[in-house]
């Protein structure tokens, strides 16, 4: 048996074209963002001179992209009345034809702006696509997972991809190889659209034979199906108390840098590892508990979550002098341990319950819709109590990670009925 194979062994994979399809759908959705929203934590202000933004427009454009949200719902019905294939293919080519229309004629800041919420009309059919692939080319005893390798391979693409631009930016500087770097990238869509149609079979309801006025009632059918499900909406519960608290991890640079005074090279560090490399060690290493020692998703992201609140329950009690700053970091990488551990299967939960696997996509959607809606609201709430406690950066950080206690304590409790709940359905 060759390495290759026994790797694709010990992760549940016997198939290597599923296997291959598995790594185009994870990869797909990771190459799709790295032309432009991969850049905005190492080139940010490069970003700024490429398309001659402020700060406060470069955050709405940004911020546009959340419109995802308020259409995931019918995005479920997309999911479930056209195949994973047909949309992984369509969003990436509208993004590779947006992307070029960016570098060719700079547009100005409402057309980047229309530009984004073009993305995110497409993200809220993309996303939720990018994940019943996943459930397509893993089976129930790997989902778990396919689902940490999902966050993990993403991680270490965008790492390396920006990475490799940094290179050779130190090498040859200049906005022209900055934008020549995003242009290099957008073209990788094109192969990867190829690898879908090749390793990404039509899947659900597009597959049938029925006609295309019934394939649209059952399509519809099914995402009231899903909708009407209390387990569905308790995962995707947990998953949101999931996201907002890793919106919150987001925050422990600039903490770090208010409270301990801690200088800008300490902070790139401790960003790189805590944001960086936990999510790829995390990734990996939460599929393979799940799956292999919990056997339950659910389990898992409640476990995590009771260790999230527990280490930013300690960030309230460690001392806030330069004294403490060892422990500090320690509590800190411990959140960030916990989070990416439960971040990494976040919709794993969803993909576990019983559901006809031709709605598996208006699962992915409903769940989608719950999970991320927290961007709507965290950043800006955040960042108000940040501004009303300029003079007091402990207190602004103290009521940010005591409400994210409170809010991981709640999805543990959602997490741990999911659990109680499929113990009693296996017991019946």
């Amino acid at each position: 048996m060759s390495f290759g194979q026994t790797i694709m062994n010990k992760i549940g994979f016997k198939d290597k074209k599923k296997f291959l399809g598995f790594l185009t759908v994870v990869s797909s959705g990771q190459i799709i963002y790295s032309a432009f929203e991969a850049f905005k934590g190492t080139f940010y202000n490069t970003l700024l001179e490429v398309f001659n933004l402020s700060n406060a427009q470069l955050g709405t454009i940004l911020g546009a992209l959340g419109i995802s949200t308020f259409l995931y719902i019918p995005g479920g019905w997309l999911n479930n009345r056209f195949s994973t294939r047909s949309l992984l293919i369509t969003g990436m080519l509208v993004r590779f034809l947006t992307i070029n229309y960016m570098l060719l004629f700079t547009p100005g800041f409402e057309q980047l702006n229309f530009i984004a919420m073009i993305w995110g009309v497409v993200d809220s059919f993309f996303w939720p696509a990018v994940l019943n692939g996943v459930i397509l080319t893993t089976n129930e005893n790997n989902r778990s997972i396919g689902f940490g390798l999902l966050e993990s391979v993403r991680r270490a693409l965008e790492v390396l991809m920006n990475f490799i631009l940094v290179t050779v930016m130190s090498i040859a500087g200049g906005l022209a190889i900055f934008k020549g770097g995003m242009f290099v990238y957008n073209l990788l869509l094109i192969p990867l659209c190829f690898l879908v149609m090749k390793y990404i079979p039509k899947n659900g309801i597009s597959a049938e034979h029925e006609g295309e006025g019934a394939k649209a009632a059952d399509a519809l059918k099914g995402l009231i199906t899903v909708m009407l499900k209390p387990k569905v909406w308790l995962a995707s519960l947990s998953a949101l108390t999931v996201y907002w608290c890793y919106i919150i991890l987001i925050y422990t640079v600039p903490y770090l840098q208010a409270v301990y005074k801690i200088n800008s090279s300490q902070a790139a560090l401790f960003g790189i590892f805590n944001t960086g490399v936990m999510g790829i060690i995390c990734g990996v290493l939460a599929g393979y508990i799940a799956s292999k020692v919990l056997k339950s998703s659910s389990l898992l992201m409640g476990l995590a979550l009771l260790v999230t609140a527990a280490s930013l329950g300690l960030t309230l009690i460690v001392p806030k002098t330069k004294e403490a700053l060892l422990p500090a970091i320690i509590v800190l990488f411990l959140f960030s341990f916990s989070i990416f551990l439960a971040k990494s299967i976040i919709l794993a939960p969803v993909a576990e319950l019983d559901i006809d696997s031709r709605y598996s996509g208006s699962a992915m959607s409903v769940g989608s819709f719950l999970a991320y809606a927290p961007v709507l609201l965290v950043y800006s709430m955040n960042g108000r109590i940040i501004d009303n406690n300029l003079s007091d950066p402990v207190a602004a950080y103290k009521t940010i990670f005591l409400i994210g206690v409170g809010v991981a304590l709640f999805g543990a409790f959602c997490s741990f009925v999911l659990v109680a709940l499929g113990k009693k359905s296996k017991a019946a």
